[in-house]
């Protein structure tokens, strides 16, 4: 993670985690299955090639990178109120996510370096504190990220958090690959929850403004009124307010008609040019 967009992007996912209780309120607003037909036609992004370019999206804006699986050993205090941020998706030491980590890998592998840090965790969740942590845990975790059973912890949290949920949404209101990469995108950084800045509120403004394609919409003009209801909800806060991974990348690629997500890729996030393909 460079620290030249850690400010910007902030790992979002472990920002907003504190506020969103549960998944299932993305899934709960799931649409009728005639959105099947659809999607095979554009694209699933729980197709291995598909999920390994949502990866690296997302990982060009949070770690100004392609190169997502560099980022298990990554952890640092950003300075942003949360404690330490670590990891492929940015879990966090006080939003509860980190912990929830950590227990699940200590679960598979109960005598892992990270597992004495289990009390601790538990005492900082909530608050920006390093008690009980700091630079000896920063050290095992890095060990730690050098282990296959930690590496699976992180992309299964990741899967079940902010991943499935993007995608079976995606999949219910009829939408491609590339809309169900949008949805992922913000779960990422805004959070599954409801209120007017996490993904669910984020759906629902646009759901005021155009009809999804389960509903019989077009997919472009929804996925135009999702991607203009999150950027205002980015410019909410000053660490999400540049919108460049909205403006030249999700968009140039709606407005390429690119609904399958399919290669090759050109796009840049604040000003750094990427390409797959």
């Amino acid at each position: 993670m460079t620290t030249k967009h850690v400010v910007r992007a902030a790992l979002s996912a472990c920002a907003v985690l504190a506020l969103c209780t549960t998944t299932a309120g993305a899934a709960a607003m799931a649409a009728p299955a005639p959105s099947v037909l659809r999607v095979q036609a554009q694209g699933d992004l729980n197709d291995p090639a598909k999920k390994e370019i949502a990866m690296e999206l997302v990982s060009s804006a949070e770690n100004s990178s392609l190169d997502w699986k560099a980022q298990y050993s990554y952890i640092e205090d950003i300075g942003d109120g949360r404690g330490y941020t670590a990891g492929i998706i940015g879990f966090c030491s006080g939003t509860g996510d980190m912990l929830e980590l950590v227990q699940a890998y200590t679960d598979s592998e109960p005598d892992n370096v990270l597992a004495k840090y289990l009390p601790a965790l538990k005492k900082v969740n909530g608050s920006d504190s390093h008690a009980g942590l700091g630079s000896a845990f920063v050290n095992d975790w890095k060990t730690a990220a050098k282990d296959s059973a930690f590496q699976t912890a992180q992309n299964n949290e990741r899967d079940r958090v902010y991943f499935n949920p993007a995608v079976n949404q995606g999949k219910s209101d009829g939408l491609g690959a590339l809309g169900q990469f949008i949805y992922y995108d913000a779960i990422v950084m805004h959070g599954p929850g409801d209120d007017g800045t996490s993904f669910g509120g984020i759906r629902k403004t646009a759901l005021k403004k155009a009809k999804t394609p389960a509903q019989g919409g077009d997919e472009t003009t929804y996925l135009n009124a999702f991607l203009d209801a999150r950027k205002a909800a980015m410019k909410t806060e000053e660490a999400h307010s540049d919108t460049s991974r909205v403006d030249t990348e999700q968009r140039v690629f709606l407005n390429a008609g690119n609904l399958a997500l399919n290669p090759p890729l050109r796009w840049k996030v604040y000003g750094d040019p990427y390409s797959i393909g």
